[in-house]
């Protein structure tokens, strides 16, 4: 049972305030550290507001001072002091918002996630879907991403409703339970029915603070499965196999490989994607990426029972497919 004891903080009109509160850690929010705690319930407090009221001792934990990479217990009593945020913070509130969902229950949430949303604010996005997703269940005691997906990707998206399916989730993945499925149409005349590509990744920011990833000896061991679905004069559908989950690495495995993913506007073709945007007598047009995650199988957290979950085609994509004609296999 979580409970709070207020302490009443007046504050200028200027300014919105949380107050001072005594909060029982429940058994749902054990185990994660007291400073990604604090960024998640203190919404709108800047995060080194967050680092310092944990360096100078005012937040608490049982009555005794503790740093930031404190685990919470269940039980634990913590003190949050309180905490002005400036208004115009206030004001910049998430707009809720519900996204088509794939499954639900008590322990877990999947969604398809469209094109074009990030997963999650930072590098330039204000809030993405996990922020729109707590701010439209204010009742939803706990909202966590099992993984992510890059904004210009659609598809299954798992989000965790309880800290225990978190868990056992993460364990999954890191264990290679789960099986994630991938739908990519590339340009190129591919041949191979079933191809490994197995190209070390190596992952580094750009002066401009953009994130990327190149194929470089010494980077982390990457290996992915690409089955060929379909396959047209110029293009070729193929079905991605995530055997590891690096970061943008069924991207650059199929750039590397000389067969770019229609519309990718960091490791494509550019000069193709600009010709995609408008349709021709030969095919329609594509405005998007087209990478969507439609199947993910994996044990389910409580149950044990295992689930595969699919999410069709976007209509802009299969319309595109469509476009092509009859396909040559």
């Amino acid at each position: 049972m979580r409970t709070v004891d207020q302490n009443k903080d007046v504050s200028p009109s200027s300014q919105a305030t949380i107050q001072a509160q005594f909060v029982t850690i429940t058994e749902e929010e054990a185990g994660q550290r007291i400073d990604n705690y604090l960024l998640r319930v203190c919404k709108g407090v800047p995060k080194s507001h967050i680092y310092r009221i944990l360096r100078s001792g005012e937040v608490r934990v049982n009555k005794g001072r503790i740093d930031q990479l404190y685990r919470l217990v269940e039980g634990d009593l913590v003190r949050i002091p309180p905490i002005r945020i400036a208004e115009k913070a206030s004001q910049g509130a998430t707009p809720g918002a519900e996204f088509p969902v794939v499954f639900e229950d008590t322990h877990l949430l999947v969604i398809d996630k469209p094109a074009g949303v990030a997963v999650h604010g930072g590098s330039g996005v204000s809030y993405g879907v996990i922020e729109q997703l707590r701010a439209a269940r204010p009742q939803a005691k706990f909202l966590e991403l099992v993984h992510r997906l890059d904004r210009e990707t659609s598809g299954l998206l798992l989000i965790a409703k309880k800290r225990s399916a978190l868990t056992n989730l993460h364990d999954q993945m890191r264990d290679g339970v789960t099986d994630k499925r991938y739908l990519a149409a590339v340009y190129g005349d591919w041949v191979n029915k079933r191809q490994h590509v197995k190209l070390p990744l190596h992952k580094f920011t750009t002066p401009d603070g953009e994130r990327r990833v190149v194929v470089q000896a010494g980077g982390q061991e990457a290996h992915t499965v690409f089955n060929l679905k379909r396959k047209w004069k110029d293009f070729a559908l193929l079905e991605a196999e995530l055997k590891t989950g690096r970061t943008h690495q069924i991207r650059v495995h199929l750039a590397s490989s000389g067969f770019p993913i229609l519309g990718d506007e960091k490791y494509g073709d550019f000069a193709l994607n600009k010709q995609l945007q408008k349709a021709n007598n030969e095919r329609g047009a594509l405005k998007r990426m087209f990478l969507h995650a439609y199947q993910i199988t994996f044990t389910h957290p409580d149950t044990g029972q295992p689930l595969t979950l699919r999410a069709p085609l976007p209509a802009e994509c299969d319309r595109f497919l469509v476009s092509l004609g009859q396909p040559l296999i």
